[in-house]
């Protein structure tokens, strides 16, 4: 399967599946409140607003003023991609399309009375909700380390400043030092994925500093593409890695962050940089809507991504447990359309299409050294589930790899495109 920018781009058009008979107010416009300015909420403002026509007062929430994509971010710790490169701002999404985008936290949900409360005091009133939040993490899930911590441990899992320190932390790295990932259990965001950042930072050290170690801590037995991670390591970081699954106390990893040491099932080691990267959990907001189960994840039907919990709450991206897509951008991007036509197909009664999902995640192992994973998806009763899927395969030739990295470029280009206009 291959993507460019006008392909991805094509594939707004079929997407959702009828909920309910158009809702009628008394007066005024339906509206619409969109938490969360990412892949997820800022694609599904821009649908409603643009499909809508007008017909909707369409409101997005979102605390940032520019927004740092969390894929590819990996890119820019590797040095393949500059830092205002993943930054965008919302100003197009007000001037074409005339979202009332509004800078601020929200704070509160009251489903009774549809209403969201903003850290500014405001209140919003909606008809539908739209919650995309991204994630939080767990905490204490990595004995040792909290938030307090994450300037000395860096998490990375939020791109902005973040992204920066991380990337500057190894930059400084001594030399023969050590970096450690602390990977996530399952579910998790993905990208920015942990092992292709494990290859972005070795692509860094092998120029500047080749002597270097990377320990990786990992609580899985397996990941995602390892057969294909593994190889590029070989190829080309041979030596330079060491990846430790539970079988010799991945899962039994203690931090810390005062002394720069990890403690792994007893041994304590010293490590120069630390990149630790909690269990996770749906954006706050969602929990304070109450529409979380006891795992911290939103359960959403797969017709139109609505809250099982809430019929007037969709919940996009990250924070929801829809089934078996990954919790990645081009995931969130694909659910938002969904839901965009599901919620104008509530509001105004237009005509909505049977739900049907995609996902591809690209990574990049070195210079030109792309891969990917991806998979077709249908709505059913009781989840989104799979229906097709493709891998790169290890041994391709370097042309085809290449060809998947150059995808993976004009993939980005496209899907900002659709999310901020």
């Amino acid at each position: 399967m291959t993507l460019n920018r006008r392909k991805f781009l094509g594939t707004a058009a079929a997407t959702a599946a009828a909920l309910s008979a158009p809702m009628v107010r008394a007066q005024g416009k339906p509206r619409v409140v969109v938490i969360g300015g990412g892949a997820g909420g800022a694609t599904c403002a821009r649908y409603l607003a643009k499909d809508g026509k007008g017909a909707i007062d369409v409101t997005l929430v979102e605390p940032t003023r520019k927004y740092y994509t969390c894929f590819f971010s990996n890119l820019y710790l590797g040095g393949f991609r500059d830092f205002e490169s993943i930054g965008h701002t919302y100003g197009k999404l007000a001037a074409d399309y005339g979202i009332n985008v509004v800078h601020d936290w929200a704070v509160g949900i009251d489903r009774d009375a549809r209403t969201v409360t903003l850290a500014g005091g405001y209140t919003l009133p909606y008809d539908k909700l739209v919650l995309s939040p991204g994630i939080d993490f767990i905490e204490g899930s990595v004995p040792g380390w909290d938030i307090s911590a994450q300037n000395e441990m860096p998490h990375a899992y939020k791109a902005g400043s973040q992204t920066q320190l991380l990337k500057a932390q190894v930059e400084a790295m001594p030399e023969g030092g050590t970096f450690c990932l602390v990977a996530p259990p399952n579910p998790f965001r993905c990208p920015p994925g942990p092992y292709e950042r494990v290859s972005m930072v070795a692509h860094v050290l092998k120029a500047g500093n080749p002597t270097a170690k990377i320990l990786v801590l990992d609580p899985k037995p397996k990941f995602s593409k390892m057969a294909l991670f593994q190889e590029g390591w070989a190829n080309h970081y041979d030596g330079m890695i060491e990846w430790i699954g539970p079988d010799f106390g991945g899962d039994k990893v203690e931090v810390r962050p005062d002394t720069m040491e990890v403690v792994v099932d007893g041994e304590v080691t010293k490590v120069d940089v630390c990149n630790v990267i909690p269990a996770q959990r749906a954006g706050k907001i969602a929990a304070i809507a109450g529409i979380t189960n006891d795992k911290g994840w939103a359960p959403v039907e797969a017709f139109g991504m609505q809250s099982k919990m809430d019929e007037n709450i969709h919940v996009l991206g990250d924070s929801s447990q829809q089934g078996d897509m990954p919790k990645s951008g081009f995931s969130a991007n694909s659910q938002a359309k969904v839901a965009a036509m599901a919620i104008r197909g509530a509001l105004l009664g237009s005509k909505v299409f049977p739900a049907k999902y995609s996902n591809t995640c690209w990574s990049l192992i070195d210079t030109d050294d792309g891969i990917k994973v991806g998979a077709s998806y249908e709505a059913t009763e009781e989840k989104i589930a799979k229906v097709d899927g493709f891998i790169s395969k290890t041994g391709e030739s370097a042309d085809l790899r290449k060809a998947t990295y150059e995808e993976s470029v004009g993939w980005y280009a496209g899907i900002t495109a659709d999310m901020f206009g």
